[in-house]
């Protein structure tokens, strides 16, 4: 019999599954046919059988036996936002960044070594270092975990500071003229409400690059390679008009 920790870190990797992959209440409610009522239960651990739990692992493309092993070696709480302290770490050491970034996607530190060459001793010095800002746990055999929730949320400003300084150029290079490139644009026009609405758009969206990524990760045979992607908002920028106008 299972304890009621054991319990909670199992549902608590549950609901990271499910929300990564875009399944509220309602949503799942839909799929199961049942009551949405029903689903905000079973999501807080009420009336929650074997079956059920079972189900709803199914939505994420996983076993219960998965479930099982991936919540024993899971943290119960991981952290949605990072101190200041944290994120000013990060900020003042790219490859810090690299290998945290790398860590949070769920690709253990080895690969990230030899996609990029890098050495062993700078690798460990970096996990040294992460450990140390209590952002990863390191365990046995080498392996490492995330001591942040993948949809972590980056308010603070070195975080986006360090987007600012070495990110932005990759994107401001794109040739968006060049049929290889992919992306989508869109012109709307937005109440408060809505623009709040949007923004929880592109925080799914993310959310859902992210459980692509895994499940190509655990599908695909055929080689890999690393891409950025990049979903914003803003204000349009009306001032062109003036020359229209003149």
């Amino acid at each position: 019999m299972r304890t009621e920790n054991e319990s909670q870190r199992m549902l608590a990797t549950l609901k990271r599954h499910l929300k990564s992959r875009g399944w509220t209440a309602a949503k799942i409610a839909h799929r199961l046919q049942i009551g949405e009522a029903t689903a905000k239960r079973w999501l807080s651990g009420k009336a929650l059988t074997i079956d059920r739990l079972t189900a709803l692992a199914n939505l994420c493309d996983l076993s219960l036996v998965e479930l099982i092993r991936e919540s024993e070696n899971t943290p119960a709480n991981l952290a949605r936002e990072l101190t200041l302290a944290q994120e000013r770490a990060l900020m003042a050491d790219e490859f810090l960044a690299l290998m945290f970034f790398t860590i949070l996607s769920g690709y253990p530190p080895q690969e990230t070594a030899a996609d990029f060459e890098l050495p062993q001793a700078m690798v460990e010095n970096a996990l040294a270092k992460l450990e140390r800002l209590a952002l990863i746990d390191r365990l046995s055999g080498g392996r490492v975990r995330a001591m942040v929730d993948r949809a972590v949320i980056w308010r603070k400003a070195p975080m986006r500071q360090l987007f600012e300084t070495r990110m932005k150029a990759q994107f401001m290079a794109i040739d968006f003229a060049a049929p290889e490139t992919a992306y989508a644009s869109e012109v709307v026009k937005l109440s408060a409400q809505g623009a709040a609405a949007l923004a929880e758009l592109i925080e799914e969206y993310r959310r859902k690059v992210q459980a692509l990524a895994k499940n190509d990760r655990e599908t695909s045979h055929l080689p890999a390679s690393w891409y950025t992607t990049l979903a914003v908002m803003r204000p349009l920028d009306l001032s062109g008009l003036e020359r229209l106008r003149g």
